[in-house]
């Protein structure tokens, strides 16, 4: 899997999932927009629903709720981790990134313009806060804890 770069400040949640998809930025932004869903709505990263609908048109599935981050061990091959978690005036607000595991390496794919590198292995720096484990086929188990909400 190969990173895509948000070409918006807040772009991640779509360049996360053009990233999965295998495609362009503008392609996943151009597929977003007839989605009804933009880089510049705050449901994009402080929700999960609209990049669950956007995995959706490129045939991904993602787990209906997150999953709380335990250890990176414990994550599946791919999921969208949310990372640098916060509160933006009461609502939850967190940064999406890729972790993929392939051909025994593991590493995260980061969409952040500001990096030099958006291939990350500094696991200790990032913090996840909770997971989405996200498939090619929706007939994939995907575990999702009892009563957690979509956000």
């Amino acid at each position: 899997m190969k990173p895509v770069v948000q070409a918006e400040r807040t772009g991640c949640g779509i360049a996360a999932v053009a990233a999965i998809a295998g495609v362009s930025y503008a392609r996943a932004k151009a597929v977003a927009a007839s989605s009804g869903i933009s880089a510049h709505d705050r449901s994009l990263w402080s929700e999960t629903e609209p990049v669950q609908r956007l995995l959706s048109r490129f045939g991904l599935h993602a787990a209906p709720a997150p999953t709380p981050f335990r250890s990176w061990a414990d994550l599946p091959d791919c999921a969208l981790l949310a990372i640098k978690w916060h509160r933006e005036a009461y609502r939850p607000c967190w940064h999406w990134v890729v972790f993929v595991r392939d051909g025994g390496r593991e590493y995260v794919l980061d969409s952040n313009a500001s990096l030099r590198r958006h291939v990350r292995v500094d696991f200790g720096r990032m913090q996840p806060r909770w997971f989405l484990p996200v498939a090619r086929h929706s007939s994939v188990a995907m575990h999702s804890p009892a009563g957690q909400r979509s956000r």
